[in-house]
């Protein structure tokens, strides 16, 4: 089946038997992908093309494709990298809803930690070994629910893209969601909205939706998943009680 991949996807889902090689002097793919990783990581994708990677590492471009054929293979490469599934989700989890709820923590901290992953372009479905791997993860977190295996796959499909969705969101709004910003936008829409025009609205702002609590810590006064979460979790819990209460 290896044989019908991309150059790229043969090459990650090839070593997944073999053991890690030993680094090397000089020029090597494992060096290429982390010398990108970091520069995307520092500077975000606009610093990962072959030219500006050969040259932090020293080297022509030339060089660099002896060991990748793109760029398109060597954002592949860099996700895939970075996809590591951690341990935890492979520790015991006290019912399906937990283990979900644990899986988006990790996807959250994964996809703040490198925040350029949302801005990868979408060629097709998940397809890596660590992209998989997340998928086989969160699939197996709804065993014994008694849902369908599709309907499993939906549930999954819908909470990955959320959470994709959700991490772009915070990454292109920036300084925007912080706290003094949230509050600036919650001060701007107290003087433009009467409760003639927008009652509704208003009534929002008055009682303090737009702005974080008062007792929100201010590392914490940004935009979260979690609530977005808990409204899809309610659905699959209802999912759950249908499929498990039809005749």
């Amino acid at each position: 089946m290896n044989g019908k991949l991309p150059p790229g996807l043969r090459i990650l889902w090839d070593r997944l038997d073999r053991p890690e090689p030993r680094p090397k002097p000089g020029l090597s793919l494992s060096r290429i992908v982390q010398t990108a990783v970091e520069a995307a990581d520092a500077e975000g994708l606009d610093a990962v093309s072959m030219a500006k990677i050969a040259e932090r590492l020293g080297f022509t471009p030339m060089s660099l494709y002896r060991h990748i054929k793109s760029k398109n293979e060597l954002l592949l490469m860099m996700l895939d990298a970075v996809a590591t599934v951690p341990a935890e989700l492979d520790e015991p989890c006290d019912g399906w809803r937990i283990a979900l709820e644990r899986w988006c923590r990790a996807q959250w901290e994964m996809l703040r930690a490198h925040t350029w992953i949302v801005h990868l372009p979408v060629t097709g479905p998940p397809i890596t070994p660590n992209q998989l791997a997340w998928t086989d993860r969160a699939l197996a977190a709804l065993g014994g629910t008694g849902l369908t295996e599709a309907d499993k796959v939906g549930v999954v499909l819908l909470i990955a893209n959320y959470m994709h969705a959700t991490a772009r969101l915070t990454a292109d709004l920036g300084q925007a969601a912080q706290g003094e910003s949230i509050a600036a936008y919650n001060a701007l829409l107290g003087g433009l909205v009467d409760a003639r025009r927008l009652p509704a609205l208003r009534a929002a702002i008055d009682a303090g939706a737009y702005d974080y609590p008062q007792d929100t810590p201010q590392e914490d006064r940004r935009l979260d998943y979690t609530f977005g979460l808990a409204r899809i979790l309610d659905g699959v819990d209802a999912l759950i009680h249908t499929r498990t209460s039809a005749p």
